[in-house]
């Protein structure tokens, strides 16, 4: 494979136009593509392999690793990957071309970007995390100069070369391997990795933003190490001024020691944010078709339909977002639509009295939606929820074959409730 930086006319069917960067391992080119006629980007491996066949099979796994993980996931914040190939023992990667810049240079104490403005980069890339994690990737490699920012503000995520995929069929990256400033507490211990680890990667990003300065500095890898694992980081009001107390508690809660203590899914640490910033918003046209689609694939109620009929789900509801303590169903209130949880928990309440605790697969509001009857409980979130409403008028516009199946799946669960509720019924007159 070349070392030196001789640009190739050609990669593969793709004319190279120039080189737009380079790392210890590879080389990035823009080219276009002659058939769509639009430009790309274009990851060649620059390590000379030559001779050593092992070699050249763990370079070509990184790059197959990378293509495999980015290529499961569409989304507006990650890049696209549209091709893959090996030429001439030459590995490559065809992405996205996004004509801007990483975030490594907005994190020096002279360029220091508006909070508002690192607020929303940051409110993005946890949406397009969550989104990662739900299709089964973990990064594991999240970092400033992995963050990059087009000329028109657009922000995407890159370089999932040693990302995690669950229920590949290809040989996983092991070890220590990543950026050591940005690695969570159990990915320096080589524990079990969760998507927590990102969401504590991105939160050293975040701080790295608002300070201009790491949460964990030091001189030595054994130095930053030490400090992840044992030491808290500077708050974030003494790095720099005007800092809102919201804020420094979301970092300081997003870079905690423990996975658990962490934020549990990156439209959490997200919909924290849009609490604490008003001006950004979790709505319904944020959430992408395909994430909706992949979501509802995940919740046992669905499990038994086919990708029509969960398209046809999906035209019949109305996704929405609440922050904890908002009260999303008032007992007594009156409408027809029925709620299935895609995260987060709530709580039904009776005049008061706590009933139940509900949580992500659950739904609730069946009595309604059939009778378009008074609500016999009030549903508060616990948590930051992401719902799913189903209006009845719209899905009696949907096919007899995904009604017939609806209606199958939601008797059998109302079954279930009336069952539940007959037995807590009689353990209270018993008890009474």
């Amino acid at each position: 494979m070349t070392t030196d930086k001789t640009i190739p006319q050609k990669i593969g069917k793709y004319k190279v136009i120039k080189e737009i960067g380079r790392g210890g391992m590879g080389v990035v080119y823009l080219a276009r593509d002659p058939f769509i006629k639009r430009p790309v980007a274009i990851k060649t491996a620059i390590s000379d392999t030559a001779g050593d066949p092992k070699a050249l099979a763990r370079l070509q796994q990184q790059f197959f690793n990378e293509a495999q993980a980015a290529g499961k996931l569409d989304h507006p914040h990650i890049i696209s990957v549209y091709d893959a190939a090996v030429e001439n023992d030459q590995c490559y990667i065809v992405m996205e071309y996004v004509d801007g810049e990483t975030l490594k240079k907005y994190c020096d104490k002279g360029s220091l970007l508006p909070v508002k403005r690192v607020v929303e980069i940051v409110f993005k890339c946890a949406k397009a995390l969550d989104y990662a994690h739900r299709q089964g990737v973990i990064h594991r490699d999240i970092k400033h100069s992995n963050i990059m920012i087009s000329k028109k503000g657009e922000v995407k995520i890159t370089d999932f070369s040693i990302a995690m995929v669950e229920a590949s069929d290809s040989t996983q990256p092991v070890g220590l391997v990543g950026s050591v400033r940005y690695m969570s507490p159990e990915q320096l211990r080589e524990d079990t990795l969760t998507p927590q680890t990102d969401l504590f990667s991105l939160g050293v990003v975040m701080y790295e933003l608002l300070a201009g300065a790491g949460p964990f500095p030091g001189e030595s890898a054994h130095a930053v190490i030490y400090k992840i694992i044992n030491e808290e980081p500077v708050p974030l009001s003494r790095q720099r001024s005007g800092i809102p107390k919201s804020l420094e508690a979301i970092v300081t809660r997003v870079l905690e020691k423990e996975p658990e203590k962490r934020y549990q899914t990156g439209i959490e640490f997200a919909s924290k944010l849009s609490v604490a910033f008003s001006h950004l918003r979790l709505s319904d046209k944020e959430i992408g078709q395909q994430e909706k689609f992949n979501a509802l694939k995940r919740i046992k109620f669905f499990k038994d339909f086919t990708a029509p009929e969960l398209e046809e789900v999906i035209k019949a509801s109305i996704w929405t977002k609440f922050s904890v303590d908002k009260h999303i169903i008032t007992e007594g209130g009156i409408d027809d639509s029925f709620y299935i949880i895609v995260s987060g928990k709530v709580m039904a309440k009776k005049q008061g009295k706590p009933l139940a605790v509900l949580e992500s697969g659950d739904c609730f509001g069946e009595m309604a939606y059939l009778g378009k009857t008074e609500r016999t409980a009030s549903i508060v979130a616990l948590s930051d929820v992401m719902l799913m409403k189903i209006n009845a008028s719209l899905m009696d516009q949907a096919s007899s074959n995904t009604q017939l199946r609806f209606y199958k799946v939601f008797v059998t669960t109302l079954i279930k409730r009336l069952t539940k509720t007959s037995e807590l019924l009689c353990q209270t007159g018993k008890t009474g």
